[in-house]
């Protein structure tokens, strides 16, 4: 299959977004953020169909809303009071506007049925370099931001009381994450980013490996579903998101199984006592 050239621009161009989306999606499970990462692929949608809509390139309007719309999300800070409320009217509104645009798109069905589903098979070598810049800038954005992050999300009551800016950081994780989303929905497209986004980092957190193990691993993972989903998709004539979706699904579920079995033992050790 990689005697093509579409298919190696597809496991290029879904590699750069697979490692970036494994380790900022740990970070999101680690903050309990993943409704917002899942919001931000359905309020770029918007976005990028209105680009489409004008004429200009989907995945600028993309991330030029899920960036946006992130920040936005961030200044909300840590209040957990309203934020979900105030995040699901602000995604209503957003499809409803996307509804609204691709009602009056009626020139390129193709490109709504791509934004949603993805299209990576169909990645130009010009996406491919914005893809491979948006990676390189997010990991050294991602870098920066680490120790921070990690410590206002284990400690958030220390760190705030250490200095720690946590409104600003907020808002510059969640740029971040709107900067993975438009990336991920070049993949698997605006309706499964969830999978590839939060799949393998909630799947790395679950099995409890520490930070400096748990960054790398996510990104591996997420690699590692990415191409095995183009692989099954070319075996299989069935869609590299849909294949992606199911390697994301059977990951987190065998990584609760050690758990599981640590609870049974216990439970039964408790009974006999």
């Amino acid at each position: 299959m990689l005697e093509y050239d579409f298919m190696r621009m597809a496991f290029a161009a879904s590699g750069c977004v697979a490692v970036l989306a494994g380790p900022v999606g740990w970070f999101l499970a680690l903050r309990g953020q993943s409704f917002a990462g899942h919001a931000l692929s359905h309020i770029g949608f918007a976005g990028a169909v209105g680009a489409a809509l004008l004429g200009w390139p989907p995945l600028a309007g993309l991330l030029v809303v899920a960036v946006a719309s992130g920040a936005g999300m961030g200044a909300l800070g840590g209040r957990a009071t309203g934020r979900d409320v105030a995040i699901g009217m602000i995604l209503s509104l957003a499809m409803g506007c996307g509804a609204l645009f691709l009602h009056l798109l009626t020139h390129s069905a193709m490109t709504a049925t791509a934004l949603l589903f993805g299209n990576v098979l169909g990645v130009t070598h010009g996406t491919l370099a914005s893809l491979a810049v948006i990676t390189a800038f997010s990991l050294a954005m991602l870098a920066f931001l680490s120790r921070p992050l990690l410590f206002a999300s284990l400690q958030p009551e220390l760190a705030e009381a250490r200095g720690v800016r946590m409104t600003l950081l907020s808002v510059l994780f969640l740029m971040l994450v709107g900067v993975a989303t438009a990336g991920c929905a070049q993949v698997t497209g605006v309706l499964l980013v969830f999978t590839l986004m939060v799949g393998p980092g909630a799947t790395i957190l679950r099995v409890g490996l520490s930070p400096a193990l748990a960054l790398p691993a996510a990104a591996v993972l997420a690699l590692a579903e990415a191409w095995g989903g183009l692989a099954l998709s070319w075996w299989s004539n069935a869609p590299a998101s849909f294949w992606i979706a199911v390697l994301s699904v059977v990951c987190f579920l065998v990584s609760g199984i050690p758990a599981q079995s640590l609870r049974f033992r216990r439970e039964g050790d408790a009974g006999s006592c």
